[in-house]
């Protein structure tokens, strides 16, 4: 074989060696973005599937933070109050956080296991974390019977059917504080604040009275007229 067959035959060589190792690197590659972008998808679930699942529910509490002067006019309306306290949907703590530095034992319920998380940790770094306490869970899932002040941002999608838990289950001290959305068949006490920092105040000896007197109607059967015979 003369040298110039063996320099093609050994540039022939090189050329298949060089095409194989492109290849391989285009597969190596491939396999790289594919598993980076699997694990971006899967992270990005992770992150957001806790806030988008109350969307897919038939009642959505939705974030949204409580400004300071609804903290405050919340706050207010319960200086006189102690006890337990209890925030349902507590989102990221300030009410909770808030309440215990008042000296309230608080508690909050929230859906979002990320904003618990948070405000765990925020309760802990403002040196209140052992007289909070919060909980992943479904309002409709926990009794409220413990607790003597209940505070609820809410939508009015929701309060109608709230009423009738809160009025089955709290105590006939217990006091209600409603923000951004009042009860729809229920009497304030007094309110506090405008706009949407208001605060309406429920007294549950009047809505629990309230509740059985609609029941009473209900159960008891109207008389009905009966037509007089005429002879």
């Amino acid at each position: 074989m003369s040298q110039e067959e063996l320099f093609l035959d050994s540039g022939a060589a090189g050329q298949l060696q060089s095409d194989v190792t492109k290849k391989k690197s285009r597969s190596l590659l491939g396999l790289v973005v594919t598993g980076v972008l699997g694990g971006s998808l899967v992270a990005l679930y992770a992150v957001t599937a806790p806030f988008l699942a109350p969307a897919l529910r038939k009642v959505c509490l939705p974030f949204v933070p409580a400004t300071t002067t609804q903290v405050e006019n919340v706050l207010r309306v319960l200086r006189a109050r102690s006890g337990t306290l209890v925030d349902i949907g507590s989102g990221d703590g300030r009410i909770v956080i808030a309440a215990a530095k008042y000296g309230f034992k608080a508690s909050g319920f929230e859906l979002n296991p990320w904003l618990v998380w948070y405000s765990r940790y925020k309760a802990l770094r403002e040196g209140v974390h052992r007289s909070t306490s919060f909980h992943i869970s479904d309002l409709w899932k926990v009794s409220f019977a413990q607790y003597s002040n209940v505070v609820i941002f809410g939508v009015p999608q929701m309060m109608d059917q709230l009423e009738l838990k809160l009025a089955s289950e709290l105590s006939s001290s217990a006091k209600v504080v409603a923000c951004r959305f009042p009860f729809p068949t229920w009497v304030p006490e007094h309110t506090a604040g405008e706009g949407i920092d208001t605060v309406w105040v429920y007294d549950a000896k009047a809505f629990k009275s309230h509740l059985q007197h609609g029941m009473t109607r209900k159960t008891t059967p109207e008389h009905e007229d009966t037509p007089e015979s005429h002879t």
